[in-house]
């Protein structure tokens, strides 16, 4: 039995990522956002959590990055991914009544703007914590419509007024499991490593360096992503997602070279990557 803590409240598509990897014996819990459910694996109240770091059409979930590289660390251990698929859902009792205000979470709102935009132009859009938070809010009765999973609609007893309203219908989120360091999951031969590299202060060509101690190694990246650090202006970070395991000799080679021109390195994981076989 393994307790896992993930973006909630019951209904999100978190929690439809999470039951595709647990058991019927794990404990599920969910939490109010993505900072939260990490600190609980940071304040030992689970083992692990999962969160969403990237959708194929919104691009990455920047508090997650954030909340990676910085605070206690924490590590990714494993990652998967599901298809995601909005509906517009209603109190039953309020099918057909005037939609003026339609709450869901920012990432839904942007994959959903064309459908808005000619079924309901003149709608007010209310920002929520999770896709799921919206449809269980319906029920107070502050806003007349949720963008969410039709998991959601089920859970809370609400009505879907449209399917697949999204733009784009082929549209994917990778979720991570984040736990507190210890080993490493062993190489598969189709693997992931991630890493939060931070330079010293912003200069011309920082970039480029770090760039190169892969390139020069012939190591993959799939995912870079500058933030700032928070400290002052100029003062940046790097997450980087690179193929292969860190017991790789290139890849090894690659982030020790990062390490050598940065101020400081932390590594966030070495996993296999989705679809990879034991």
């Amino acid at each position: 039995m393994t307790t896992y803590a993930y973006l909630g409240p019951s209904g999100t598509f978190t929690e439809a990522a999470l039951r595709k990897i647990t058991t019927s014996s794990d404990v599920l819990t969910p939490y109010a956002n993505v900072t939260a459910a990490l600190d609980a694996v940071r304040n030992g109240l689970a083992e692990k959590a999962l969160v969403p770091i990237e959708n194929s059409v919104e691009g990455v979930v920047a508090r997650t990055l954030d909340e990676l590289a910085t605070g206690a660390p924490l590590v990714v251990s494993a990652e998967t991914t599901i298809p995601v698929s909005f509906a517009l859902v209603v109190l039953s009792e309020n099918v057909g009544k005037p939609i003026n205000k339609i709450a869901t979470h920012p990432h839904a709102e942007s994959q959903c703007r064309l459908y808005i935009a000619k079924n309901h132009p003149g709608a007010e859009m209310i920002e929520t914590a999770s896709t799921a938070a919206a449809a269980k809010g319906l029920v107070d009765g502050n806003y007349d419509a949720a963008i969410a999973a039709e998991i959601a609609a089920e859970k809370y007893g609400l009505a879907v007024v449209a399917k697949d309203i999204g733009d784009n219908t082929g549209a994917v989120t990778r979720f991570v499991v984040v736990e507190k360091p210890g080993q490493l999951p062993a190489a598969t031969g189709n693997d992931r490593t991630s890493l939060a590299a931070f330079i010293d202060i912003d200069h011309a060509g920082a970039l480029l360096e770090i760039l190169t101690e892969f390139a020069k190694r012939n190591v993959n990246l799939t995912f870079i992503q500058s933030r700032p650090t928070g400290r002052e202006l100029g003062h940046y970070h790097f997450i980087i997602d690179a193929e292969g395991h860190i017991s790789d000799p290139k890849v090894n080679e690659a982030i020790e070279g990062v390490r050598a021109i940065c101020e400081d390195i932390r590594l966030l994981g070495s996993y296999p990557r989705v679809g990879a076989t034991k």
